[in-house]
């Protein structure tokens, strides 16, 4: 059989696993040894799994592959972040980054090589879309950056968020299946609420989730409360207008009960006039929720600039008057172009 033809064995489930050794003439919990091979202890070959003789082994290799993935280049920023090219078993590569805080260590993991949407205003937007990433793609970026959590912090990863390539909605059915083993007990046992999900905005798949009773927190890449003005920043969204989103958001609330977080950043000469302001503030009476004012990070000498500090100021003041919970969350990793918004496979 070659390797082309060889099923990647992360592709079955625990009892499909079972099943197949059954059929091989072997004991089902056989399939539970190399289930756990392959996610809590996140094998990367057959031969790692010292508990299994060498016989089964070699049957596994003649059968399956681990279509792991490879860690091809490790930078590290002056603040600490982490950012690491993922090389794929196809060759195509992604980034993800470990952000690093006093209290915490954060992975912002990709979703897709590349991204579906055209926002423009991020670098990730403008590589063509090229594929999704299978859910044990996604997993292995998590187990990843929770061992250089361990090296470099000395304790385990402690939040995720789906902020890095592509748009996680688009990719739905996997991002789903990678949380699924993310915060499985037989996975890495995280909880679903240290996991973020960050979408620029899909109704109908953010009803999905409510539908689905996922139990991960929504963030989404707002950055505009005016139509006419978010379709300049995100073309895509003449599709989704805001009151199609507001109505999601008010549908994911009352099936949830989780409060979302928007995130949004301020340009000068776009967003950073009162109208705009004021349409935000509209805006966020409609669900529970929180803002983060989020730092921009220049992809070149465009159109997109960074407002000043007084337009800055003036959102916190307005939000905060009208009792809106608002963070500014400063820029990670912007010397290795690991910041929001910044991945670009520029390695």
């Amino acid at each position: 059989m070659s390797i082309t033809q060889k099923k990647d064995i992360r592709a079955l489930t625990k009892e499909q696993l079972r099943d197949f050794f059954v059929a091989q003439g072997d004991k089902a919990f056989r399939g539970n040894q190399v289930y756990e091979w392959l996610w809590q202890k996140n094998a990367h070959n057959f031969n790692a799994m010292t508990n299994v003789s060498k016989q089964t082994r070699e049957m596994l290799e003649a059968n399956f592959v681990i279509n792991h993935i490879n860690v091809d280049q490790i930078q590290r920023s002056s603040d600490g972040t982490v950012k690491n090219a993922v090389r794929l078993h196809d060759g195509l590569i992604v980034e993800s980054v470990l952000i690093p805080t006093k209290t915490r260590t954060t992975a912002c993991v990709s979703s897709q090589v590349g991204c579906s949407l055209d926002c423009n205003f991020c670098a990730t937007a403008q590589l063509k879309r090229m594929r999704n990433l299978n859910p044990d793609e996604i997993y292995d970026q998590v187990a990843a950056i929770n061992k250089e959590s361990l090296l470099y912090h000395n304790h385990k990863l402690s939040n995720i968020v789906f902020m890095g390539m592509g748009e996680p909605l688009m990719n739905y059915n996997n991002v789903l299946k990678s949380i699924e083993k993310i915060t499985s007990p037989e996975g890495l046992g995280m909880s679903p609420r240290r996991i973020t999900l960050s979408t620029s905005g899909i109704p109908k798949m953010i009803k999905k989730m409510a539908d689905d009773g996922v139990k991960f927190n929504l963030a989404v890449s707002l950055h505009s409360a005016i139509d006419e003005i978010r379709a300049k920043i995100m073309p895509f969204s003449k599709n989704f207008p805001l009151e199609d989103l507001r109505e999601a958001l008010a549908y994911w609330y009352a099936k949830t009960k989780s409060i979302v977080t928007y995130e949004y950043i301020v340009w000068k000469g776009i967003n950073d006039d009162k109208k705009s302001i004021q349409a935000l503030v509209q805006f966020c009476k409609y669900v529970p929720c929180k803002v983060n004012l989020i730092e921009y990070n220049p992809i070149d000498e465009g159109e997109f600039q960074q407002a000043t500090r007084q337009a800055i100021n003036n959102y916190i003041s307005n939000l905060e008057m009208h009792d809106i919970v608002v963070n500014v969350r400063r820029s990670r990793g912007k010397d290795i172009d690991a910041a929001c918004g910044q991945l670009a496979n520029k390695s």
